[in-house]
């Protein structure tokens, strides 16, 4: 299945330095698997100390149900390293983030798991983002290989690697982009055991020498 364009309603977070504390608050992390983390997105931003719904918390409003897109301030995603904020982004149904800058760290979570982020121009972003608050024209569209962003008679363009393009289009997150190389892999290894054997099974074979002097001792 081909990712190669995003075609969603757009939602305009417009906050600086939007960190993954807040994506995904601490109580959230006490899983043992990613389920449920949608739960935990954004959630002292979405809901009051009571855990009512603020109705005036955009993902909250009727107009911006069923966001794919988050349209963002400047270095979204900084702070701790936490994959989570990734995770609860993709289970929220977010596809894509825009932003002027994203923290590091984040930047490479949410490209290695499948969350495409769009780097524009600060006033693109700003644009963007005065665009979307209205409900009317709160729809963007993505071409992930003609590198824009559309809205309406709106439009800007960006760039992205071509690893991280490749598997965002083939729906691949890094697993799964090192698999398509498993030819290549076995390939490797064959040649290594073959150019230096006796390092096959090392730690197997000291372990078992080992055992046997234990046992002869």
């Amino acid at each position: 299945m081909s990712n190669a364009s995003i075609a969603a309603i757009a939602a305009p977070l417009p906050f600086s330095n939007l960190d993954t504390d807040q994506i995904m608050p601490k109580q959230f992390l006490r899983i043992i698997d990613k389920a449920g983390l949608d739960r935990g997105l954004l959630y002292d931003l979405r809901f009051d100390a009571q855990s009512a719904p603020r109705p005036d918390f955009v993902l909250n409003q009727d107009a911006y149900q069923g966001a794919g897109v988050l349209v963002a301030g400047p270095n979204f995603g900084c702070g701790s390293s936490r994959e989570h904020a990734v995770w609860g982004l993709q289970q929220f149904g977010i596809r894509a983030i825009i932003a002027p800058s994203f923290g590091e760290i984040f930047y490479f979570n949410a490209l290695n798991n499948g969350l495409l982020l769009v780097t524009l121009a600060p006033a693109e972003v700003e644009s963007l983002i005065a665009r979307v608050a209205t409900p009317a024209t709160n729809r963007v569209e993505i071409d992930l290989f003609a590198g824009t962003v559309t809205a309406g008679d709106w439009r800007a363009g960006f760039t992205l690697g071509e690893r991280h393009r490749r598997m965002f289009a083939d729906g691949q997150d890094m697993v799964g982009a090192t698999l398509a190389q498993q030819q290549d892999i076995d390939r490797f290894e064959a040649a290594h055991w073959q150019r230096q054997p006796w390092t096959r099974d090392i730690v197997l074979r000291a372990r078992q020498r080992l055992d046997a002097e234990e046992l002869s001792a």
